[in-house]
């Protein structure tokens, strides 16, 4: 089944992202964070591409066994700045072998030392998508940045590339993490304005450390307003305190996103199915409503 028609359906549905493990050591113990999730009822799982290519194909490994043994949609991310073409089209012939109907289709980080552009890489998520397209009948996802790329300067022109990507085939669109749902309405609000229709799904991530703060913010430059920064400052110290608030902040985020008639959620697990549940536990009655 392909995603876009689950999320055409008038319902709601909330998704998890995980990651493979870096190492194939970790690979078992990634498997049964998977496994856990899958038992949350999720409308999919996506699973994110190892960087470089070196644990790339336990992406395609793990999105196998969320579709052929736990019996959900799974997503394969697939990304084109660390890989060659030849090797981008390996791993969407892999895919397609492996009957998994659904791509979400990045450019992704570009790795340190490596001359970017080149030309036997692609470079711009939209030409991936067109790849795609000539390979295979699949549901193409994409990314989007409601606080804008850290690449553009203007969000003007971070809209018109969105919408490239999008003509060239992209289903529907993922963003990345925000932390004020002001910013995700004025976005929407933006895109629909350009002509952009298809389906957005909010990216949702749950801090629950410090730490995973910094983090947050060092990769995405992503803006946290003063309610989230006085959580941090009261609770941070604390493990268990901070576990809880983060758990809270985030699904705070989802009901008001749910009350303002957005159907589909997209939540960054991190691999962590005891957050995953806490949450869905916090919305087992809202979903119903």
């Amino acid at each position: 089944m392909k995603i876009i028609d689950r999320l055409k359906e008038d319902k709601i549905h909330i998704s998890f992202e995980v990651f493979p493990p870096k190492t194939d050591e970790g690979y078992d113990k990634v498997v049964r964070a998977v496994d856990e999730i899958s038992r949350l009822d999720p409308a999919f799982i996506s699973v994110t591409y190892g960087a470089g290519g070196g644990t790339s194909r336990n992406t395609a490994k793990i999105a196998s066994h969320i579709k052929d043994d736990l019996g959900v949609l799974s997503l394969a991310h697939l990304t084109c700045a660390s890989s060659t073409k030849e090797e981008v089209r390996t791993v969407i012939g892999n895919l397609e072998k492996l009957g998994i109907e659904n791509i979400l289709a990045l450019r992704g980080d570009i790795p340190e030392g490596m001359k970017f552009p080149d030309a036997d890489r692609f470079r711009y998520a939209y030409e991936l998508v067109e790849e795609i397209k000539k390979h295979g009948d699949f549901c193409i996802g994409a990314a989007c940045y409601p606080e804008g790329h850290v690449e553009n300067e203007h969000k003007a022109d971070d809209i018109r590339y969105l919408k490239q990507k999008v003509d060239c085939g992209v289903d529907f669109l993922t963003t990345q993490m925000f932390f004020d749902n002001d910013i995700h309405y004025n976005f929407l609000y933006r895109i629909r304005e350009a002509g952009i229709s298809v389906p957005v799904l909010p990216g949702i991530m749950p801090i629950t450390s410090a730490a995973q703060m910094k983090k947050s913010q060092q990769l995405s430059g992503t803006v946290f307003p003063r309610r989230f920064l006085a959580i941090l400052d009261r609770f941070g110290s604390s493990p268990a305190a901070m576990r809880q608030a983060g758990i809270a902040y985030a699904t705070d985020q989802i009901i008001d996103l749910l009350a303002n008639g957005v159907k589909n959620i997209h939540i960054y697990s991190m691999n962590k199915p005891d957050i995953a549940a806490a949450i869905m536990e916090n919305l087992s009655e809202i979903i119903k409503a």
